[in-house]
């Protein structure tokens, strides 16, 4: 009988074990990768870093935002990298990458692409809005309101928000989002269609 039963344990154990790997190789790494598009994807490093995650999907281009340059991407034919070469510090100069980005993602025929950087909330975040602002002919507001609707984590720090804002005034001619000091630090408020209302979009 306790020979039985300690098969048993060891039978459970097993599934145990396949359900983790399961559970940690496919659902939680696609937890990290965010859908913003058809075949643009926003996610962190890991997610990145997974070759089940990356054909799932159909990823063909990564843009990698990570300001690490050798990573050991999944071998698979035809993926290209991009590299941002950027720390994400409010100094930092990525306004510069948001035209050479957005065009080497339009064009990506070959499938989708998927930008990350380490954890997928700010330097990934403000690369997306950008491309979504030129391509896609949104309003640095309406942008911020996509990503953050598919990806409720995302914070972009207050240096990327002023070059979006710069940027945006250089697409449109005018600003929908603004900086703010609040209690909370500076912060970015989108200006409402009403004359003289507002509210925070980055709590």
């Amino acid at each position: 009988i306790s020979s039985f039963y300690n098969k048993k344990k060891i039978r459970y154990f097993d599934v145990f074990k396949l359900f983790f790997t399961f559970y940690r190789i496919f659902i939680r790494a696609g937890m990290r990768v965010s859908q913003v598009l058809a075949r643009l994807y926003l996610g962190d490093l890991d997610s990145a870093l997974n070759s089940a995650v990356l054909t799932s999907r159909n990823v063909s281009l990564i843009v990698n935002a990570s300001g690490l340059p050798d990573l050991p991407y999944p071998a698979a034919d035809g993926l290209q990298v991009l590299h941002v070469p950027v720390q994400d510090q409010p100094h930092a100069q990525l306004g510069q990458y948001f035209d050479p980005v957005t065009e080497r993602i339009q064009q990506n025929q070959a499938g989708s692409t998927l930008v990350h950087c380490t954890a997928g909330r700010s330097r990934s975040a403000a690369l997306v809005m950008a491309y979504l602002m030129r391509s896609e002919g949104l309003s640095l507001r309406q942008a911020h309101e996509l990503v953050l609707e598919r990806r409720p984590f995302i914070r972009p720090n207050a240096g990327f928000w002023r070059q979006l804002m710069e940027y945006e005034r250089e697409l449109s001619g005018r600003n929908t989002v603004r900086m703010v000091r609040t209690a909370a630090g500076v912060l970015p408020e989108a200006l409402q269609n009403t004359d003289g209302a507002e509210y925070c979009v980055n709590i």
